[in-house]
């Protein structure tokens, strides 16, 4: 059967990027109320746990369908497992982490990844004392493996984790070999064309921008 996402989905306006990145926080807290025992919730509710408004949770919802009733509020377990469809978390995504420096093993060695859908199948790295290792349970191959690599283990996902220096030329050789989803822990914002999605996480930027509000009195919006 459909679910209304998809029997929706003609015609609907693009959803914004912010709504996009506030879905994965709606999963974590329906799972979590699940696992609690509960079996509706409303927006109010919602909107206490993830520290936004009950309008705003509205509105995100509102961009891919109804999934409750006025003044019955939602059932969680239905929900979530709409937002999971939307999302893509019904599958299992294949990942590749492109360096194995003291950052990559720690990727490489987390265990999170695989309960939520993503499972690290291959780790590369250019470094001759790293390749031929075991890191997470993975051989660590060489970079000049990497279109064999994805084309082997269907990767659909990669996490660079590799020095600044080498970054875009390691994202480059990704497009070069179908990658479309890059998730970036150098701090740098690399080029791709269109239609290719990179994520990247930065600590310092986001400590930086605390300050701010540190040095000044202030307390920041909250925000997902």
């Amino acid at each position: 059967m459909a679910s209304s996402f998809e029997s929706d989905i003609t015609g609907r306006t693009e959803v914004p990027d912010v709504v996009v990145s506030r879905l994965p926080q709606y999963v974590r807290t329906l799972s979590q109320m699940l696992a609690e025992g509960v079996q509706i919730a409303n927006s109010q509710q919602l909107g206490e746990k993830l520290q936004i408004t009950p309008a705003q949770i509205r509105k995100d919802l509102s961009y891919f369908g109804r999934f409750g009733k006025q003044g019955r509020g939602y059932r969680v377990d239905h929900l979530l497992e709409e937002l999971k469809q939307i999302l893509g978390l019904t599958v299992t995504w294949n990942v590749a982490v492109v360096g194995v420096g003291r950052l990559g093993r720690a990727i490489l060695n987390y265990p999170g990844f695989t309960p939520d859908g993503f499972q690290l199948v291959a780790a590369l790295d250019d470094n001759p004392g790293v390749v031929g290792q075991e890191v997470g349970g993975l051989m660590v191959r060489p970079v000049s493996h990497l279109a064999e690599v994805i084309d082997s283990y269907q990767v659909s996902i990669a996490i660079v984790a590799v020095p600044i220096a080498y970054t875009q030329a390691v994202v480059d050789r990704l497009v070069d070999c179908g990658i479309r989803a890059i998730l970036n822990y150098a701090p740098i914002m690399p080029q791709v064309p269109e239609g290719v999605s990179v994520r990247s996480i930065d600590p310092l930027l986001s400590l930086q921008s605390m300050t701010y509000y540190l040095v000044n009195g202030l307390s920041p919006e909250k925000e997902l």
